[in-house]
Formats: structure tokens, C-alpha cells, sequence
């Protein structure tokens, strides 16, 4: 079956094997013979059955409950404030709504610094946005920058959102996924506790709910994360977002792991407080570096791709 051309010939059945892949050069068609494409994974399943692997590969987890939820008076937005390192925690009144604009909010779950420096990159391009336009930010506008944002890094910048807020459309909540992904919802949760704020939502969510009605569902649903989920903890922060674009956010709405009156009650002996001068100080001097001060002009800056 080969063809000639001039003095050249070539042959259409001609493949390129390897350990790689066994896909035949002049078409789509898979070539003869054995296919070599999976031996890399057999060999370390292989391995992991005779024990000389531990583990396997498997995803980052993150530790958040947050959600967000539509009323009939505006969007109310909840979020716990347990910040992880690992299994250590290492913030435990972590903020985890930021702002956006005036009229809108975004809740943050997954890696605490690609969140914020999301959130503060999308809430400077609205707000230049908004002077070029003179109008007020869309909720939808902030989603579609949001997910543009997060699209072009394919997941790597690990931030799953909940984004609220009201505009001249009405109230509106979406879901962010850190693939870029999004969901416009009457009410969401997103997190390593989303499962359990869901079960809160299913039962107790109904169209056309007041404001009280809602911000005590938005707790029910935190604290259902925080006392079922081991990356949730510590207080519930709820931010209300109305249709006259009033905003009233409260910090510490409900605090059910305060210690503080548990360790007030423990009587604690004086001779373990040291005062000051306890230790002398036999000396005390101050070694100025030979090196000149680092400036900026010595640092290197690369600005991350954000349009």
C-alpha cells in the first residue's frame, strides 16, 4: 500500500512505537501490535503492592465551610474561621469574606493567600471598571472576571468561591470552582464542610425567606461544617448584603468554641508568672550589617497575569 510521489516514497502504515504511545504517524488510527502506554503506571501500582510505596498521589484538601444563600431582601453570606497548616491550625479568627464592592462579596475556600490575592486583584479591576463605566458593579461582571481569572491558571491557584451580591437585576449567588468553572444558585456551600452546611440548606431552605429567617439558617449551616468537619472551626462570620445596598458584616456572629471563660476558671500559680528582670541581661550591643540596606531596585518582580 505505499504510494510513490516523484522519486519519494511513503508508507501510511508506518508507526512510531514506544514506551510512550503506539499511535500510528499519518493517522488518527491506532497502529499493530502491543501498546506500551500504561506500562509507567503499572509499574508503580505495581510497587505499591508490594509495599515499597506507601501512598499513592492523591489531591490537596482544603479545610473551610463556606456558603452563601438569596432572600427576599437581599444575600446573605456565612463562613467559619479556622485557617490550616497541614494538620496544625494556624489562624483560629481567619477573615474569609472579602470584599469585592460596595454591593458585593466573595467567600473564599482552599490556599488562604490565593484566595485574598484573588479577591483583591478582581476588586481593583472593578473598581477601575467602574470609572470608565460610571456605573455600578454587576454581580455577573464579577463572576465572569472571577472565573476568566482562574480558568487560565487550569486549577493551580487553589481558590473555590462563593461570590454574593445585589445590583439593579437583584440578588444573586454564585459558585467558583478553582478550575474556573461556575453555578448561579439560590443558595450554595463550597469547602471541605460544604457536605455538611448542604444537609442545613436542604432541609430547612424555602423560597422567599426574611432576613432573620436567613441569617439564622446561614448559621445552622456553618456550624453544622465547624462541629462536623475537622478543617472547620472556631467562630461563624455572616455578612448580610440587602437590596438598598446596605451591608452589615459581623465578625464573631456566633462563637461556640470560646475558651475563654474554661481557662479563666483555672487558678494558676503565681510563682509561674516571671516577672520582668527575672533573667539579668549581662549584655546588650547592636551590630549594624556591612551590607547596604536591600532596596526594591534588588528585587525581582514578575506581576501575575490577571486579563
Amino acid at each position: 500500500q505505499a504510494k510513490k510521489t516523484g522519486t519519494t516514497t511513503l508508507d501510511h502504515n508506518t508507526s512510531t512505537m514506544s514506551e510512550f504511545t503506539s499511535t500510528n504517524t499519518f493517522s488518527n488510527e491506532p497502529a499493530a501490535g502491543f501498546s506500551f502506554e500504561n506500562v509507567h503506571r503499572n509499574n508503580m501500582l505495581l510497587a505499591g503492592a508490594n509495599g515499597k510505596q506507601t501512598h499513592f498521589p492523591q489531591a490537596k484538601k482544603t479545610g473551610t465551610t463556606i456558603v452563601g444563600m438569596t432572600f427576599a431582601g437581599g444575600v446573605v453570606l456565612g463562613a467559619d474561621t479556622r485557617a490550616t497548616g497541614g494538620t496544625e491550625v494556624a489562624d483560629k479568627n481567619c477573615e474569609k469574606i472579602h470584599y469585592l464592592a460596595d454591593n458585593i462579596y466573595c467567600c473564599g475556600a482552599g490556599t488562604a493567600a490565593d484566595t485574598e490575592k484573588t479577591t483583591q486583584l478582581i476588586s481593583s479591576q472593578m473598581a477601575l471598571l467602574r470609572l470608565n463605566t460610571k456605573s455600578e458593579s454587576r454581580v455577573v461582571t464579577a463572576c465572569t472576571m472571577l472565573k476568566r481569572m482562574l480558568f487560565r491558571y487550569q486549577g493551580h491557584v487553589s481558590a473555590a468561591l462563593v461570590l454574593g451580591g445585589v445590583d439593579e437585576a437583584g440578588p444573586h449567588v454564585y459558585q467558583i470552582y478553582p478550575h474556573g468553572s461556575t453555578g448561579k444558585l439560590p443558595y450554595t456551600t463550597m469547602g471541605s464542610g460544604s457536605l455538611a452546611a448542604m444537609s442545613a440548606f436542604e432541609t430547612e431552605w424555602r423560597d422567599g425567606m426574611n432576613e432573620a429567617e436567613a441569617v439564622a439558617l446561614v448559621k445552622k449551616a456553618i456550624l453544622a461544617g465547624i462541629f462536623n468537619d475537622l478543617g472547620s472551626g472556631s467562630n461563624c462570620d455572616v455578612c448580610v448584603i440587602r437590596n438598598d445596598k446596605s451591608v452589615q458584616m459581623i465578625r464573631g456572629a456566633v462563637q461556640p468554641n470560646d475558651v475563654k471563660p474554661l481557662r479563666d476558671g483555672i487558678r494558676h500559680s503565681s510563682k509561674l508568672t516571671m516577672g520582668p528582670g527575672t533573667t539579668a541581661v549581662l549584655k546588650n550591643t547592636f551590630v549594624p550589617h556591612k551590607k547596604a540596606m536591600v532596596t526594591l531596585e534588588d528585587v525581582l518582580v514578575t506581576p501575575m497575569e490577571t486579563s
